[in-house]
Order: C-alpha cells, then sequence, then structure tokens
C-alpha cells in the first residue's frame, strides 16, 4: 500500500497540485474555525474561573442573598457557630475611576470595588490581601476611603505599581455620587480591574454601613455540610431571600450559561467542514475517474477491488491529516490572534472585559483533527466504492461504468421520518443535541432521495422536450443515469439547503429583533446614567430624579425603568428583574406572546420571559412562591412585606438569556422601598428645543447629585459636581438604540454570510468536478454523436442543458431541504439554546436569487467541462473500438 503511495498516488498529486490543495483547505477551513472557537472559549473560561477563585478566595460556603444586601446582624448570628472556623464579611459595588489628575474628558475605567475583613484574608483570599507600600502608616490597611489596586486597576488607571509621593488619588463615580479615595498599595489578584479595602471603610465610604453583599465561611475539619445548610436555615431570624452556594458555582454558572453559545459556534463552524466532506468528495470522485484506465490496469496486474478501496480511502486519509493539521496551526493562531485583540467575548457577552492566555489543549486538538480526518474519509468514500467497483475490462476500452442506479428511495424516507422524530425531543443539558442530529439526517436523507426525485421530475418533463431533439437528449440522458446526476449535485443540494437555511433563519431573527425593539422602545429619548459600562448600583440614578425631569418644561410624558438582578438558585445564573409602569393594558408596553390573564384580589402580577418559562418550570396562571421568598427581607425603613406573585402572562426577550422578570414599578417600590431607577424614558412636547430640553435635565442631575448623601470619611472623600467634570446622564434616542442594536446583529452574523458562499462554492466544485469525471467517461459517446451528424455546439448545447437540468433540480432539491432545515433552526434549535423564539420569515428575493445564481453557475460549470470533451479526441476515441 505505501509503495502504491508514492508512485501511483503521488503521481497524481505532482499533475493536479491544486485540485488536491483545494480539498486540504476545505478540510482545514472547517478545522481551523472549529477548533479557534473552543481554544477562545476554553482560555476564556479558565481566566474568568482562576479570577472567580482568586477574588472569592477559598472559603467552603458563601452566604449571598437573592437580591439586595444581608444585613450585619445576620453576620452576627453565623460567625460565633460551632462549625464556622471564620466568618468574612464582603461587600461589593462596581464604580468608574479616574485619577484625579486626568483630564475630564478621558474615559474612566470600570472598577469593582471590594471591603472585606483585611485580618482575615491571609487564611481565606491570599490573592485579596492588601500589600501597603513603603513608608505606608501601620494602620493603612483600616484606613478610611483607602484602595489597594491589583494589576489590572494599575495599568488601566495608570498608576505605577511601587507607587508615588504624594499617593495617587481617584475619584470614583457611583450613581450622581463623585467619592475621593487613596491609593495606598496592591493586591495580586488576577483578571478585570479591581479595588480591596476594609468593610468598614467601604461601607463608610458608600453609604451603606450595616450592609453586606455576601458572607464567606470557612468551616472546622470535619464538618457535615449538609448537616450545616440546614442549621443555618433553622436559626431564628434566617432570611428566606438568603441563598447558600459553592464557591465554584459562579464558574459553573457561566460555564453553562456560556456552553450553547459554544456549541452552536462550533456547529457553525463545522458547517464549513461538512461541506469541505463533499469538496473531498468531488476531488477524488474526478481524480478516479481521469485514472480510470490506471486502476483497470492494476486490477489486471492482480490489485483486489478490497485493495483499490483501501488506496483511495488513504488517499482521503492523507488529505485529511494535511487539512487537519495545517487547521490546527491555522486555529490556534486564530484564537491567540483572537484572544490578543478581542479578549475572551466572541460576541455573547458571557466573557466581556477578560484577556485570557492561550490555554492549548492536545486531547482536543486531537479530537478536532480526528474530526477532520474522518470528514475526509466520509468524503472519500463513495469514489473509493467506485475505483472498487470498476470493471477492468470495460474500463481499458474506455466504456466506462455505465451504472445508474436510483439507490434505495426508501432509505431516505427512513432518514427523514427519524429526524422529525429527534426534532421533538428535548435538549440534553441545555444542548439541542437531538435537533443537530435531526439536521444532519434530514440534508442526508434529502440527498437518498434525489435519485428518485430526479427521476421523477425529468419523467415528468420529457412531454415538454419530446419536439425538441437536442433537449430530450440531454434529459434522457440525465433520466438514465440519476444515480450519477444525483450524485453530481449532491454537492449542490447540501450546500444550497444549508445556505437557505442560514438565510432563512437569520432573516427571521432578524426581522423578529426589529418588531421586538419597535415594542420595548415606544418613547423617541431615553436619559440614562453615563456609568452604564460599571453596571449595579454605580449605574443608577437616585430617588426623585424622574419626577424632577416629569415637572421641567418640554416634557410631556416620563417613564421609569429599574433593573436589579436576583439570584433565585445557586446553580443558575441571576434573572433580571425589571420594574416599569405597566398600565392598564401591559400588551402595549411588553411584547407578550399571548393574553395576558386576569390577576386575583390580593396577588401582584409578573410577567414573565420565556427563558423563565424553560429554565425554572413556571407557566402562566400559576404562583409562584419562590420569588415571593426574594421579597420577604426587610427593606430599608422597613417598608417590604409579603407578597404573593401570580404569572400573568408571557413576553418575549432577546436580551437576557437568563430570564427576566417584569412587573409594575409601583409594586417594586412598595416592596422593596428602593425609588433609585436605570433609565427615563422620555417623550419631549412638540416642538421643544432639544438642546435646552437637555440642558435643564443636565442640570436636575447635577441638582440630585448635591442632594445626594454624601458617604464620605474624614479622609477627605467628598461628593462634588462641580465645572468640568465629565456629564452625569447621557441621551439615546430609540431610532440610535435600534441602529446600534441591527449593527450588532449583522456583525454577529456576517459569518453565516460567508459560509454561506463557502457552501455554495464548494459546491459548484463539486459540479465542476462530476462533469469533468463523467465527461472524461463519455469521451466515446460524444464521438459518436459527431458522427451522427452533431456539431460541436450542439454536442456542448446537451452537455449544458444536462447541467441546466442537474442544477435545476438541485436547485429545487435545496431549497425544500433548507426550508425543512430551517423549520429545526427556527423552532427547535433557537428556542432550546437561548430559551426564545421567533416568527419564520421566508425572504423570497433572495432565495429566487440564489437558485437563479445556482443554476446559472452550474450550467455554465458543465458547459466548460464539457469543452475539453468534445473535441477532436472524442472523435478519435471512437476509433479504439473499429
Amino acid at each position: 500500500m505505501l509503495a502504491l503511495l508514492r508512485t501511483f498516488s503521488w503521481q497524481d498529486l505532482r499533475h493536479h497540485p491544486w485540485r488536491s490543495a483545494a480539498a486540504v483547505a476545505a478540510v482545514m477551513l472547517g478545522v481551523a474555525l472549529a477548533f479557534a472557537v473552543h481554544v477562545i472559549n476554553a482560555s476564556a473560561l479558565d481566566e474568568f474561573s482562576q479570577a472567580v477563585r482568586a477574588v472569592n478566595g477559598q472559603p467552603d460556603l458563601e452566604v449571598r442573598p437573592m437580591q439586595g444586601t444581608l444585613g450585619e446582624d445576620l453576620f452576627a448570628q453565623i460567625a460565633p457557630h460551632p462549625d464556622v472556623a471564620r466568618a468574612n464579611p464582603v461587600l461589593e459595588a462596581t464604580a468608574m475611576a479616574r485619577p484625579a489628575t486626568q483630564a475630564p474628558g478621558t474615559a474612566p475605567t470600570a472598577l469593582r470595588l471590594l471591603g472585606a475583613d483585611a485580618l482575615l484574608l491571609p487564611a481565606m483570599a491570599p490573592a485579596l490581601m492588601p500589600r501597603p507600600w513603603e513608608g505606608a502608616a501601620r494602620d493603612a490597611l483600616f484606613a478610611p476611603a483607602t484602595v489597594y489596586l491589583n494589576p489590572a486597576a494599575l495599568q488601566a488607571l495608570g498608576v505605577p505599581p511601587e507607587g508615588t509621593q504624594p499617593r495617587p488619588t481617584l475619584q470614583l463615580q457611583t450613581g450622581l455620587r463623585t467619592l475621593a479615595v487613596q491609593v495606598a498599595g496592591t493586591v495580586s489578584a488576577p483578571g478585570a480591574p479591581l479595588a480591596v479595602m476594609d468593610i468598614g471603610a467601604a461601607q463608610d465610604l458608600l453609604g451603606r454601613v450595616g450592609q453586606l453583599t455576601r458572607i464567606d465561611l470557612q468551616l472546622q475539619p470535619g464538618t457535615d455540610r449538609s448537616a450545616f445548610r440546614q442549621a443555618l436555615q433553622a436559626l431564628p431570624g434566617w432570611p428566606a431571600q438568603a441563598t447558600l452556594a459553592e464557591p465554584g458555582d459562579a464558574a459553573q454558572r457561566v460555564s453553562n450559561l456560556s456552553r450553547a453559545y459554544r456549541v452552536n459556534l462550533t456547529v457553525l463552524a463545522l458547517v464549513a467542514l461538512f461541506t469541505g466532506a463533499f469538496l473531498v468528495f468531488s476531488v477524488l470522485a474526478l481524480s478516479v475517474a481521469q485514472r480510470g484506465p490506471q486502476f483497470a490496469l492494476l486490477a489486471v496486474l492482480g490489485a483486489t477491488p478490497r485493495q483499490r478501496l483501501a488506496l483511495v480511502l488513504a488517499e482521503s486519509a492523507l488529505l485529511g491529516v494535511a487539512g487537519s493539521l495545517a487547521g490546527l496551526a491555522l486555529g490556534t493562531a486564530l484564537a491567540s490572534a483572537a484572544l490578543q485583540l478581542l479578549g475572551g467575548d466572541l460576541g455573547g457577552g458571557y466573557f466581556a472585559g477578560v484577556q485570557p492566555r492561550l490555554q492549548w489543549s492536545l486531547p482536543a486538538a486531537l479530537l478536532y483533527g480526528s474530526l477532520g480526518v474522518a470528514a475526509a474519509v466520509v468524503g472519500g468514500w463513495w469514489p473509493a466504492r467506485a475505483a472498487q467497483a470498476l470493471p477492468p475490462a470495460q474500463t481499458l476500452k474506455g466504456l466506462g461504468s455505465a451504472s445508474g442506479r436510483a439507490g434505495r428511495g426508501w432509505v431516505g424516507l427512513v432518514l427523514i421520518a427519524a429526524s422529525a422524530g429527534l426534532a421533538a425531543l428535548p435538549p440534553v443539558f441545555g444542548i439541542p443535541l437531538a435537533a443537530y442530529v435531526a439536521i444532519g439526517l434530514l440534508l442526508v436523507g434529502g440527498i437518498a432521495l434525489l435519485p428518485w426525485g430526479v427521476a421523477w421530475l425529468l419523467q415528468r418533463l420529457q412531454p415538454l422536450a419530446v419536439r425538441h431533439p437536442l433537449s430530450l437528449l440531454a434529459l434522457e440522458r440525465a433520466r438514465r443515469m440519476r444515480g450519477s446526476a444525483a450524485i453530481a449535485v449532491g454537492g449542490v443540494v447540501a450546500s444550497l439547503s444549508l445556505a437557505v437555511a442560514l438565510t432563512v433563519m437569520v432573516a427571521s431573527f432578524r426581522g423578529s429583533v426589529i418588531q421586538w425593539l419597535d415594542a420595548v422602545l415606544p418613547s423617541p429619548l431615553y436619559v440614562r446614567s453615563t456609568l452604564q459600562a460599571a453596571g449595579g448600583d454605580a449605574a443608577l440614578l437616585p430617588p426623585g430624579f424622574a419626577e424632577a425631569v416629569a415637572r421641567l418644561p418640554g416634557v410631556d410624558k416620563v417613564s421609569p425603568l429599574r433593573t436589579s438582578p436576583l439570584q433565585l438558585s445557586a446553580a443558575r445564573p441571576a434573572l433580571t428583574v425589571l420594574s416599569r409602569p405597566l398600565g392598564a393594558d401591559p400588551a402595549q408596553v411588553l411584547p407578550l406572546t399571548g393574553p395576558a390573564l386576569p390577576v386575583p384580589a390580593g396577588q401582584i402580577c409578573v410577567y414573565v420571559s420565556e427563558a423563565v418559562v424553560d429554565l425554572y418550570g413556571v407557566r402562566p396562571g400559576q404562583a409562584w412562591p419562590e420569588l415571593s421568598k426574594a421579597f420577604m427581607p426587610v427593606a430599608p425603613d422597613n417598608q417590604a412585606q409579603a407578597a404573593t406573585f401570580f404569572i400573568a402572562g408571557v413576553w418575549r426577550d432577546y436580551v437576557r438569556q437568563t430570564g427576566a422578570i417584569t412587573l409594575d414599578s409601583a409594586a417594586y417600590q412598595r416592596l422593596t422601598g428602593d425609588t433609585r431607577i436605570s433609565d427615563l424614558a422620555l417623550w419631549p412636547a412638540d416642538g421643544v428645543d432639544m438642546a435646552a430640553l437637555q440642558s435643564r435635565i443636565r442640570n436636575a442631575a447635577q441638582q440630585a447629585s448635591a442632594a445626594a448623601p454624601a458617604g464620605t470619611s474624614d479622609s477627605g472623600a467628598a461628593n462634588h459636581s462641580a465645572d468640568g467634570n465629565p456629564p452625569l446622564v447621557e441621551f439615546v434616542s430609540a431610532q440610535s438604540i435600534r441602529e446600534r442594536s441591527l449593527q450588532i446583529f449583522d456583525r454577529s452574523f456576517a459569518v453565516t454570510y460567508w459560509l454561506q458562499a463557502v457552501a455554495i462554492g464548494i459546491g459548484l466544485f463539486g459540479v465542476a468536478a462530476s462533469f469533468s469525471a463523467q465527461v472524461l467517461a463519455r469521451r466515446k459517446e460524444f464521438g459518436l454523436l459527431a458522427h451522427l451528424g452533431l456539431t460541436r455546439r450542439q454536442i456542448l448545447a446537451v452537455v449544458a442543458g444536462e447541467g441546466a437540468a442537474w442544477t435545476g433540480i438541485g436547485a429545487i432539491a435545496g431549497v425544500l431541504l433548507g426550508l425543512a432545515v430551517s423549520v429545526v433552526l427556527v423552532h427547535v434549535v433557537n428556542p432550546q439554546s437561548f430559551h426564545w423564539t421567533m416568527e419564520m420569515n421566508i425572504p423570497a428575493p433572495r432565495l429566487w436569487a440564489l437558485c437563479a445564481a445556482v443554476v446559472v453557475s452550474g450550467t455554465v460549470t458543465a458547459w466548460l467541462a464539457g469543452r475539453a470533451a468534445a473535441g477532436r479526441d472524442a472523435v478519435m476515441a471512437v476509433k479504439e473500438d473499429w
């Protein structure tokens, strides 16, 4: 076998290097894209996990609230428990930071602020232990308004790691307040910019005395965690909204959340590998047809059919190995470049801000390399079978193979029926594995039905061509060689069906997003804090701001919106609670998927997103006791009260994959006592001067900032809004939000258009290779036609007619198959992966254009392939039988 590969196969490669290079490139592309996606996500997840471990330390358990904060009285109950070795109170916040000496116009840095007990950090979170600079006071660890920065924060804020004299001062903006802090040293924690300070100093600085965001616990050796959990929850006054979480839950939640996104990206990348298998098939089919006499001679010299099969499979495997090795190298390079330029985020928003190091895995490389080899071997199977079944004597005489069997149509029907059954199955671990298999079976089953479809359609077209000899000759040839026709257009059907499916899916998604944006953006103008990048409480506007804006001249109406996280389960990512005025008809402000249900007396209506229905198993018309627990704790000023929530409807949300809950803002404020808002929808009065109105709103923000509680300490941290500081609020029009959202959407799906072009190009290359192989075997047929009086132009017309018939049938089959695949993508894959639904939208003009391009290209390709076979060599080939 090795001798044949070195001589027989190597000679063909030397004479046709570009043909083999095209097959290698197709395999390389599929492997590179899939492996790059894996490496990027593995690197980002590893970096995120390391950062979580460094920031959270090494506790055995974490006590966290479902929403809001915990009271210090809970810490006082837990800390003396005999099973608790150490208990560390933690307060977290977000802010936008800039050096005090920096120009106001410079972009600030999003900073995570963490307050903890400095005496417990060496044992519980060594990476967070402050390291004061030389010359710092002995009590610098506990000094008010004093922070310690990690390497990312030092770099982002331009602070030297060794410190300076005088000590650098930072301005932290949170909400509408500006706070001054002094940098006194560093911490070693990796990850995004982070500032650490003493828990008491953090509470004083932020005006949150007595509040905690979590309590980290280290247990005594040998403690039964399950029994300890039960003991804690049985404590008098244990808040119903307190949850106990494992330290690794945060990383696991992000991993689970991004898993469907990663899998979908990988499957999309493997589309190139799927079409690459067809290119390997086309290249080897052409190669086997050209080397038919040589294979026949090998058979005469003693090569068995099994040896000829093994030889072609070995050639396909070598193409796959070469493509896989090149793909792994290219994928590593792409991943490295993406990590340097884009960080660890591939557009899903799961690892935004993470700058990971490349994590290369040999098992993953072997897996994706094996996929490339397997795709190449599958693509080479049918050419190998053709070489195995080749009739030596007939081939040596130049007669080729007369096989035109239509195949077994029942196999295709069984595969399509199986795909329909699989599409109805639920996801596995949040991944639509059955749906992906269903799409594969649907494609294979549709291609298996091609010979039957070709025979049926050409038989119906025969009466139309009976008066046109050339057309009749082309149709009869295509009908009698329908097995060969099916092989020739199989690549076109596969690639066009994928292109159609992606086109319909993207068009459906885009159309649904446009409708959703129209529903959720009712007002022409939106006001929000300039600290959106920081998130959390830092981006909230203070109480009374909405009412102050509503009283301004030139304002017709305002509608406040508050968003806040809600951690109902430690095993799942946080939900988002949205509170806004719902009015008498919630369908006017929410894109409901069905009619709103009447709410029983004494209950509070909530509307949940489709993701909540899938993830938490709730349904419209039910009460939700778990949600009631989250609103049971006593809020500031004892304004909270127990509530019973009734799910009155389901709404569509294309932003929050983890789920969202909407309730009326009056109910939210009554339950929590929190009147801060995140955004303010604003309807200006007709004819108002927009520049003057925005100036009045900025002045209202400055007044609200001046009236806000200072929350500063004796170190001189102050709340101020002097002239020259950056604006506290920003204005965004609904039109700009729509345009920005659609730009992000189009950029996110740009790769699908590129994959469509690659798939169709590979399919057309397959048509060219198949026609070239067929015309090489039909030289004597063309010579006979020439002897019967047909001109070269007429012979080419027959070949072009065959090409038009085959690609036309392929286009019809590709569109029908693509529409079937798009139904699975739109109604199964997307809801199971991302927990949202969309309306089916078929872009008929674009599909017609795709079909026309394929038919025209296929006809021209067939005509070009037939030119070489219709020349003098074809005429002389008949002489071989004289």
